[in-house]
């Protein structure tokens, strides 16, 4: 299973262990029908956080969204951890993720785009600019993931979220971590850091979907890839918003 490995928890080593083959061809996962689920779901992120955008534009109060966006929040964890350990339910609960997920970020890209103009724009578009850059240095092999970069990935990704576990508990007793939230050069180049690592998970899920693809996984994990690497989107988003915020803040 050290072929499946992958830094997205969502498409984790044993995301793909125990399921059993498929007989119709009709019913295996294919990249093409991962790749529409993904562009369906990113639809549903935009609808949702849409609504929470327009909300906020309407008064400029973070209250008039606080509530989308907490519930948004916390429904879009327990949603996600839910197709983690249920990926069978992906089919039926990748689009509520997603709505959740949009709801939530609609509401954070607003505040942000208030504090800093133009913010969320530039954030998306580089979120996609990225994506499509990896997307074709990964299908032309200009980038070929090998087990010591998914070793390098995983492990680096781990580190980050054990750090950001700690800096959130550490919150709740009045102490801010720094790397975090801080726009010294220190800072920066610590979320520079975490943005290229959220960047190469994206590279990583490709080779895990492929792989995934040509073991003859089932149709319903087309929505399970789609779902992983809408995680790693809207990771990276999040970060490229952390990063420009930092740098604006500079200025």
């Amino acid at each position: 299973m050290a072929l499946f490995k992958s830094g997205n928890p969502a498409l984790g080593e044993r995301a793909f262990a125990g399921l059993r083959p498929v007989a119709d061809t009709d019913d295996l996962m294919t990249l093409q029908g991962t790749v529409n689920r993904v562009a369906l779901l990113l639809i549903v992120v935009f609808a949702g956080a849409t609504l929470t955008w327009w909300l906020f534009n309407t008064t400029h109060k973070f209250t008039t969204v606080s509530l989308f966006f907490y519930g948004g929040l916390i429904g879009a964890l327990a949603v996600g951890l839910l197709i983690t350990f249920k990926k069978n339910l992906a089919p039926y609960l990748s689009a509520v993720y997603a709505a959740l997920e949009g709801l939530a970020l609609g509401g954070l890209s607003a505040l942000m785009d208030s504090a800093y103009p133009g913010i969320a724009f530039q954030a998306l578009v580089l979120t996609f600019g990225i994506l499509s850059v990896l997307l074709a240095a990964y299908t032309t092999r200009l980038i070929r993931v090998t087990e010591n970069f998914k070793l390098v990935i995983v492990s680096a990704t781990g580190g980050i979220a054990v750090f950001y576990l700690i800096s959130l508990v550490l919150s709740f007793f009045g102490v801010r971590a720094p790397l975090i939230h801080d726009n010294s050069l220190l800072g920066i180049g610590f979320t520079l850091v975490v943005v290229v690592i959220a960047a190469l998970n994206l590279v990583v899920d490709f080779d895990f979907i492929e792989q995934a693809v040509e073991s003859g996984a089932p149709k319903y994990m087309e929505w399970y890839g789609a779902f992983g690497i809408l995680v790693t989107l809207v990771w990276l988003y999040v970060e490229l918003l952390r990063l420009l915020a930092k740098l604006r803040s500079r200025d």
